[in-house]
């Protein structure tokens, strides 16, 4: 694992991209949003009298709603557009379109940024992980639970759903103030509007058949890529002073290579280790920034045959500082 990186170096590198080029933004938005209701257009069209056809559109449109929340992410990191009134406009628009309450989730996600890595600030925005010695002191059906929830049919089936229902109701918390719930609600009432004028205007299919099964897709699609973002075996977790934001921008966040199509789709998210690092980089940069800065060698590289084999991973060892599977545990206490 690398070292501590220099925070003048770091700092001056992520500055040479951070800002938004307001033109190539909105082409971006504009395009992406227009290719996805055309689509939903074919999609329907299709639906009466090619089935088989309908469902592969519906793969491409599952595609644009993942292209369409990273807008929606960008937007929450402010990078999107140069105005801040604009950009939280697109962000909450986008945001009804993938069934994701726009103020609430840049909440959220500002605290994972700022903690991503540290196990003393575990819980917020990231996927739950437990240490070797947390999860052998939980009795039994504690460790059920645990397991049940990195099993992969748990994370990336009943997780979309988690997404698009379970998300729609929070109450007060650490990261829900009132101006959080309020968009809670103003996001569930406009999705619920939407869907009214589809429903009456166009036909029940167009939501329940077409539009939903996609987003479903969508959101499992999203799920597996933030999982491998942070969810290899050489990841980054430390403790209080000795956690580092760098360190755990780079080092703790993966660069998934993808091929060029899904790199458009995902907007380049699988250069995660350069949006962690400096999150005011619009997503058409990442892969610039990458290739002129040595930097980004550190970070770890997986593919989508690497990423896969992530899924098996579950635990944090702390004292060989890897991700372990729970066959590892079994194997480890078999061998004492």
């Amino acid at each position: 694992m690398a070292g501590r990186f220099d925070r003048f170096q770091w700092r001056a590198v992520v500055a040479r991209y951070a800002g938004a080029d307001w033109a190539r933004s909105l082409w971006q938005v504009v395009s992406t949003i227009g290719l996805l209701v055309v689509t939903l257009v074919v999609g329907y069209k299709l639906m009466p009298v090619a089935p088989w056809a309908t469902a592969l559109v519906m793969l491409v449109i599952a595609g644009l709603l993942v292209r369409t929340f990273i807008i929606m992410h960008d937007c929450a990191h402010g990078s999107f557009l140069p105005w801040p009134e604009v950009n939280d406009a697109v962000g909450f628009i986008t945001g009804v379109l993938t069934f994701t309450p726009f103020l609430q989730w840049r909440r959220d996600h500002a605290i994972h940024h700022a903690s991503s890595g540290d196990l003393e600030r575990r819980g917020t925005g990231d996927v739950s992980t437990l240490t070797v010695a947390e999860y052998e002191a939980l009795s039994r059906v504690g460790k059920l639970k645990y397991r049940l929830y990195r099993h992969p049919i748990v994370l990336f089936g009943l997780g979309p759903i988690h997404m698009m229902v379970l998300s729609r109701w929070r109450t007060f918390s650490a990261s829900t103030g009132p101006t959080q719930l309020w968009n809670v609600w103003m996001t569930n009432l406009a999705i619920a509007a939407t869907a009214t004028i589809f429903i009456l205007t166009v036909g029940w299919e167009s939501v329940v058949l077409l539009y939903v099964p996609a987003m479903y897709l969508a959101a499992a699609g999203g799920i597996f890529l933030f999982y491998v973002q942070h969810q290899f075996e050489e990841a980054y977790w430390e403790r209080g002073q000795q956690w580092d934001y760098a360190t755990a921008a780079i080092t703790g966040s993966s660069f998934l290579q993808l091929p060029p199509v899904l790199n458009w789709f995902t907007g380049n998210i699988g250069f995660h280790h350069v949006h962690h690092l400096g999150p005011k980089i619009p997503n058409y940069r990442l892969p610039q920034a990458h290739a002129e800065n040595t930097i980004f060698e550190a970070a770890p590289v997986l593919t989508l045959g690497t990423a896969v084999k992530t899924l098996r991973l579950a635990l944090w060892d702390e004292a060989q500082g890897k991700l372990v599977s729970f066959r590892d545990l079994r194997a480890r206490r078999a061998a004492r």
